[in-house]
C-alpha cells in the first residue's frame, strides 16, 4: 500500500524515463492512480449494501469494494485495451499498462489481500513483502513530482534563481536520470518478494514447521510478524528479520472461556462458520474469546495477531456476536482495532 502521492511519481516516472510529456505524460501520471479511484464506487457500496440479499451484497463487494475489482488483472487489461483502441500507439500502450500495473502490484506486494483473478476467482493473496512505508517505495517516485514541480514554477517565472544548476544538471542528465531511477525501483520491488521467500524459508526450517509466505507481513523494514498453528489449542506468534532470524516469539490461545460456559465449543464453532460467509475474510488465525451474561452468549472473533502491530492495513477488524441463548438469534458488532464499535447489518452473514 504505497502513498498515492508515490504512485502518482510512478506513472510520471515512466512516462519522462519513455520521453513522453504534456498530455500523454499526464496521462501516465493519472492511470497510475486510477485503481485508487474505487472510494467512487465504495461510496455507493456502503449506501446500499445493507438493503440488499447477502449474496448480493458479497458480489457488490467484489465489484465496488476497496482494493477489489478495481485492483484485479481483467480490470488492468481491460483498461490497457481501451488505451490501444484509442490511440494505436503501441509504446503509450505499453506505458499505459506499466502504470496501472505498477499500482495493482505495489499494493498487492505490501500488506493488503487482494483478489487478482476475479471474476474467475474469488479467493484472496498477497505478496506481503514490502513495508507500506518502505522509504524507497514510497520516497523515490516523489522525485519526478519535484522535478516537474521545479519546472512547472520556473516556467511561470517563480523561483527566479532558485534551483538553475539543479534544473541544468537534470536536463542535460535526463536520458540517464530517468531511466535509472526507474530500474532501481523496479529492482527493489522485484528483489524483496524474493528476499521474503528465503527468510520464510530459513524460518520454516527453525522452526520444523511449514510457515505461510502468504500470511507473513511486514511490520516494519525487514520485519514481519509471522504465526502457525502449534498444536490444536495454541498459535505460535513470531516476529522475524532479515538481519537476525526470529526475533520475539510468543503463543497465542485459540480459544478462551471466561466462567462456566455451557456449550462453548459450539458456539465458537457458530462464529466461525457466520465469519466465513462474509467478506472481505481478513483474519487468518483465529482467535475466540467466549463469555456468558444475562441469558446471552458472546463470543468475540479476531486474529492472534493484531495485538502486536498498530495502523494495520490488514486483520485488524474484531467481530463481536452475541446468541441469545433462547431464540438462538444473534446480533453482530465490529470494530477496527481502538475504533468505534458498529452493529452489523443483518445480511452482513449469510
Amino acid at each position: 500500500m504505497v502513498n498515492s502521492l508515490s504512485h502518482l511519481g510512478i506513472g510520471f516516472l515512466i512516462a519522462l524515463a519513455l520521453g513522453f510529456k504534456g498530455k500523454k505524460r499526464n496521462a501516465l501520471g493519472f492511470l497510475a492512480i486510477l485503481p485508487d479511484l474505487d472510494f467512487i464506487p465504495y461510496f455507493l457500496f456502503a449506501l446500499i449494501s445493507g438493503s440488499v440479499s447477502h449474496e448480493a451484497r458479497n458480489q457488490l463487494f467484489y465489484l465496488l469494494g476497496h482494493r477489489e475489482f478495481l485492483h484485479s488483472i481483467l480490470f488492468i487489461l481491460l483498461v490497457t485495451l481501451f488505451i490501444w483502441i484509442k490511440t494505436k500507439d503501441r509504446l503509450f500502450t505499453a506505458a499505459g499498462f506499466a502504470a496501472i500495473f505498477s499500482h495493482v502490484y505495489l499494493d498487492y506486494a505490501t500488506s493488503w489481500k487482494m483478489r487478482p483473478f476475479y471474476p474467475f476467482s474469488t479467493e484472496t493473496s498477497t505478496l506481503g513483502a514490502i513495508y507500506f512505508f518502505d522509504p524507497l517505495a514510497n520516497i523515490l517516485p516523489l522525485l519526478p513530482i519535484f522535478f516537474l514541480l521545479v519546472a512547472y514554477m520556473k516556467s511561470r517565472g517563480k523561483w527566479k534563481g532558485k534551483f538553475n544548476n539543479f534544473c541544468a544538471l537534470v536536463t542535460k542528465n535526463r536520458s540517464k536520470l530517468y531511466p535509472a531511477l526507474l530500474i532501481v525501483l523496479v529492482v527493489w520491488i522485484a528483489v524483496l518478494p524474493v528476499a521474503k521467500l528465503f527468510l520464510v524459508n530459513y524460518i520454516s526450517g527453525a522452526e520444523g514447521a511449514k510457515i505461510s509466505y502468504q500470511d507473513t507481513y511486514p511490520s516494519s523494514v525487514g520485519k514481519f510478524i509471522s504465526a502457525y498453528s502449534y498444536n490444536s489449542t495454541h498459535y505460535r506468534i513470531m516476529e522475524v528479520s532479515y538481519w537476525s532470524g526470529i526475533e520475539k516469539s510468543d503463543y497465542i490461545e485459540k480459544i478462551n472461556v471466561t466462567g462456566a460456559v455451557p456449550d462453548a465449543s459450539a458456539y465458537v464453532e457458530r462464529a466461525g462458520k457466520l465469519y466465513s460467509t462474509a467478506v472481505p475474510q481478513e483474519i487468518d488465525y483465529p482467535v475466540y474469546n467466549v463469555s456468558e451474561e444475562n441469558g446471552s452468549v458472546t463470543v468475540t472473533l479476531s486474529d492472534a495477531r493484531d495485538q502486536y502491530v498498530k495502523y494495520w492495513a490488514y486483520f485488524k477488524t474484531v467481530y463481536r456476536f452475541v446468541f441469545d441463548k433462547e431464540s438462538g438469534k444473534y446480533v453482530a458488532y465490529a470494530r477496527e482495532q481502538e475504533g468505534k464499535e458498529e452493529k452489523l447489518e443483518e445480511n452482513w452473514f449469510e
